[in-house]
C-alpha cells in the first residue's frame, strides 16, 4: 500500500497555521527585503512562490512591486490566499502539485521558503519538482530555496517540547534516522473530542544533494547563505541553508562556474 502523503492533511489544518505562522512577521519581511535587494530583482518581474501556503510571502513580494504567482498542493490554502487578493494586487494563486509540469520559461525568478521541500517519498519525486521549477524559469533567472541545514539540525535536535497557543496545546516529539527528520505533533484543543496527531517527515538533503539535483536541471548554485540575515553558510554552525541557483542560458553559452558542494568553482580536472 502506498505511503500516505502526510502533508496534504497537515498543511490544510488550521492547527498547522496556528503553530507555525501566527507569529511575528518582521523576520520574514526583513529576509525577503534583503533577498530581493541582493538579487537586484527589477520592479514588475514575474516571480513564482513554490509551496506558497496561504500566501504570506507572496503578499510581501507583491508589496515590493513584483508580479507574483503562488502555487500550493492544498486547495484550502489556495482558497484562503485568493481571499486576501485586493483589486490592485499583482497576485494570483493556483492549486498545483509541483511534481507535475507548470508554465514553461515564464518566470524571472522562483522561490521556495521555510523548508517547503523534502516531503515526497522518493528522490525521483524531488527531482521531478526541481525539474518543474527549472523549466518554469527563464534562462538567466534565479531559484532560491530556503532549507534547513541538516548537520546543524542533527546536532541541535530537541527531542520534545510542549507549546500552548491560546486554548490549543501542541506536544512535539522529534527524532531522526539516516535519511529523514521526523516530528510528531499531538494536538489537544477544547473543540476536539480527542487529541489528533500528525507526523512530519523531511528528507536530509545536503548542499551536495541540491547541487546535483539543480545542476542536472540546468541550474548552477551561485551562493549559499546560513541565516535570514544572509550571513555566511557554515555546515555546522548556521541554522539555514539558503541556496541561490541560476538557470543556465544555454543559447548564449553561459560560462559561469558552478559552485560545487566542496567549495570548488571549477570542474574536478581543471
Amino acid at each position: 500500500m502506498a505511503e500516505k502523503e502526510w502533508y496534504r492533511d497537515w498543511f490544510s489544518s488550521p492547527y498547522y497555521h496556528k503553530l507555525y505562522f501566527e507569529r511575528d512577521e518582521k523576520e520574514a519581511e526583513s529576509f525577503i527585503h534583503k533577498l530581493v535587494g541582493h538579487l537586484k530583482i527589477n520592479t514588475g518581474s514575474h516571480v513564482l512562490d513554490v509551496g506558497c501556503g496561504r500566501g504570506r510571502h507572496c503578499r510581501l513580494l507583491s508589496s515590493l512591486g513584483l508580479q507574483v504567482t503562488g502555487i500550493d498542493i492544498s486547495s484550502e490554502n489556495i482558497e484562503y490566499a485568493k481571499q486576501t487578493v485586493g483589486e490592485t494586487d499583482k497576485l494570483q494563486f493556483f492549486i498545483h502539485d509541483i511534481r507535475l509540469p507548470f508554465w514553461g520559461n515564464y518566470f524571472d525568478h522562483a522561490f521556495n521558503f521555510f523548508t517547503s521541500f523534502g516531503y515526497f517519498h522518493t528522490r525521483r519525486e524531488h527531482e521531478a519538482a526541481i525539474r518543474t521549477i527549472g523549466n518554469s524559469i527563464k534562462p538567466g533567472g534565479y531559484f532560491v530555496i530556503d532549507y534547513l541545514n541538516v548537520h546543524h539540525t542533527e546536532e541541535h535536535l530537541l527531542p520534545g517540547v510542549t507549546k500552548k497557543i491560546d486554548v490549543t496545546t501542541y506536544d512535539l516529539r522529534r527524532w531522526d534516522d539516516e535519511s529523514h527528520f521526523y516530528k510528531t505533533i499531538n494536538v489537544s484543543d477544547q473543540s476536539l473530542p480527542q487529541p489528533i496527531e500528525f507526523t512530519e517527515k523531511v528528507a536530509k538533503f545536503s548542499l551536495g544533494d541540491f547541487t546535483d539535483m539543480l545542476s542536472y536541471q540546468g541550474m548552477q548554485v551561485q551562493e549559499v547563505f546560513g541565516d535570514y540575515n544572509l550571513g555566511s553558510y557554515d555546515i555546522r554552525t548556521t541554522p539555514r541553508m539558503i541556496i541561490i541557483a541560476r538557470k543556465v542560458d544555454s543559447q548564449s553559452g553561459d560560462k559561469e562556474k558552478r559552485l560545487y558542494s566542496d567549495g570548488r568553482r571549477g570542474d574536478a580536472l581543471t
